[in-house]
């Protein structure tokens, strides 16, 4: 299998996007929020690597056309906030006064789960920069002295979970406050949990759109901070 697929270059880009597509019907069909279409492709696609016995090596010489995108579609979610720059002026204070709270309190619930459970160092600064987007993380990671992969993983987890439960959780506490949705979808959750932002409407798409934008800087600055709290 292996050595036919290894002839194939974009065999990993076509398994990627046929499972994406695939677990979008299936949300669709279903019309059930706890179905994220992210997880259910990675589901799939390990699901036929494993039954195929493909090498990671070979499925990611195509995937990885897919990975260089990610930085300039995470660009483009600039594009929502500036048709809502209005509202990010008059709500500015807030605005970043959720977002600093929004990184602060991941940043230490990491430092205490890390105490808690006895985490080394390096498995410490791996989940560090979990809510906030890939392309960044993954350079805190590798920066701090962390497991990259793990923490490419993590990211994810983060942001699928996010997604599923955001409605019921902004639902239970209450929050009603459309600028405030935003803001903690996007700070807790980055681009995953931003999809679903947009999906709820407009504003909360923006607001968490700049949620991933500045909570990602104050992550590089602060994460550096708490790695030598550990």
């Amino acid at each position: 299998m292996n050595n036919i697929l290894n002839s194939s270059t974009f065999f990993g880009m076509f398994l990627t996007l046929a499972a994406y597509v695939l677990a979008v019907a299936i949300k669709k069909k279903l019309k059930s929020s706890l179905i994220n279409p992210l997880l259910i492709a990675i589901m799939i696609c390990i699901a036929v690597i494993l039954a195929g016995r493909i090498e990671y090596d070979t499925y990611n010489q195509g995937a990885k056309y897919i990975s260089v995108l990610l930085t300039p579609a995470t660009v483009c979610l600039a594009v929502p906030l500036y048709t809502q720059i209005e509202k990010l002026k008059q709500n500015f204070r807030a605005i970043m006064a959720g977002i600093i709270s929004g990184v602060l309190t991941s940043l230490g619930s990491i430092l205490l789960m890390a105490k808690i459970f006895g985490f080394s160092h390096e498995e410490y600064v791996t989940f560090l920069p979990k809510s906030i987007t890939t392309a960044i993380g993954m350079s805190v990671s590798e920066e701090l002295g962390g497991y990259v992969a793990i923490t490419v993983t993590i990211i994810v987890l983060t942001g699928v979970f996010g997604n599923i439960i955001c409605e019921l959780v902004l639902k239970l506490f209450g929050i009603r406050n459309r600028v405030a949705k935003g803001i903690a979808i996007g700070t807790a959750s980055h681009a995953i949990g931003t999809s679903k932002a947009m999906e709820i409407g407009e504003i909360e798409g923006a607001m968490s759109s700049l949620s991933i934008v500045v909570s990602g800087i104050l992550t590089v600055i602060l994460a550096s901070i708490f790695a030598g709290l550990h």
